[in-house]
């Protein structure tokens, strides 16, 4: 296992926090439920805005992404909208590519200056050192979507798809999503112990390089588990079901529920 890349530190001011949240699957199941949805993550943007350092956004935020030259899908405005006040004002957000958005590209950096990360990352914030990604493809197992992951994230099938018409490649992308297993909440009910696999990854890694925090997304399951004495593994859940979401003070990080 390679050492993480490592981000410059975050000094957090006093008085400020940070938020991770992931998960939103923007555009599941349908038009009215996401929607509904988004309006719900603008009022806690909103929210923690007030005293927010930094957030960051750890992927999946849409159930289906893909930036044509020219193009991208249409919807979600309030979202982009909401994210250009924060940033406009000075408040620094991170993206972290999903397995549901890998194929983001300069949009959001430049529309929006929020950059984009692909790889789960290491980055001290405040006095603690926290290990941060998506969480898909880490860890034992899960052979078939490490192959798929690595056909969708090459460039030969990103220009591939780009081929495509944008009203053919979207729709037919979408209609792919909506067999997410978001839409299946008692798939991810289950709490699988030791052989959690993001767990497996935070513990093989910790082993080498001692983390305070692993925090990851894509589990779908709000998850809060010792790792090693002083580490801990938090999972963000989802917000189809949970509206969950992580924040840190400076001292502690804590899951948390939005009820809003």
């Amino acid at each position: 296992m390679t050492r993480p890349l490592q981000l410059p530190d975050l000094a957090l001011p006093p008085g400020r926090k940070v938020y991770f949240a992931s998960d939103f699957h923007l555009g599941a199941p349908d038009a009215a439920s996401s929607a509904a949805r988004e309006r719900r993550i603008v009022r806690w943007l909103d929210t923690v805005a007030q005293d927010a350092g930094a957030i960051y956004l750890l992927g999946d935020i849409f159930d289906f992404w893909f930036e044509y030259r020219h193009a991208v899908p249409r919807g979600f405005i309030r979202l982009q909208g909401k994210l250009a006040e924060l940033t406009d004002a000075g408040l620094p957000v991170t993206f972290f590519t999903g397995n549901h958005d890998m194929w983001m590209f300069d949009y959001f950096t430049k529309e929006l200056n929020i950059p984009i990360l692909r790889h789960p990352v290491s980055q001290r914030i405040g006095n603690q050192l926290f290990h941060i990604g998506h969480g898909d493809g880490l860890g034992p197992k899960d052979y078939t979507y490490k192959a798929l992951k690595r056909v969708f994230a090459s460039p030969v099938s990103q220009w591939l798809f780009a081929r495509l018409h944008p009203n053919f490649g979207i729709g037919l992308a979408n209609k792919w999503s909506r067999r997410s297993r978001i839409q299946n909440a008692a798939a991810d009910e289950k709490y699988f112990g030791e052989d959690e696999w993001l767990l497996v990854y935070c513990r093989e890694l910790e082993q080498r390089y001692h983390h305070d925090y692993y925090v990851f997304g894509h589990r779908h399951l709000p998850l809060d588990v010792p790792v090693a004495p002083g580490s801990r593994y938090l999972n963000l859940g989802e917000w189809v079901n949970y509206c969950s979401y992580a924040v840190y003070d400076g001292h502690d990080l804590a899951l948390q529920h939005f009820e809003q």
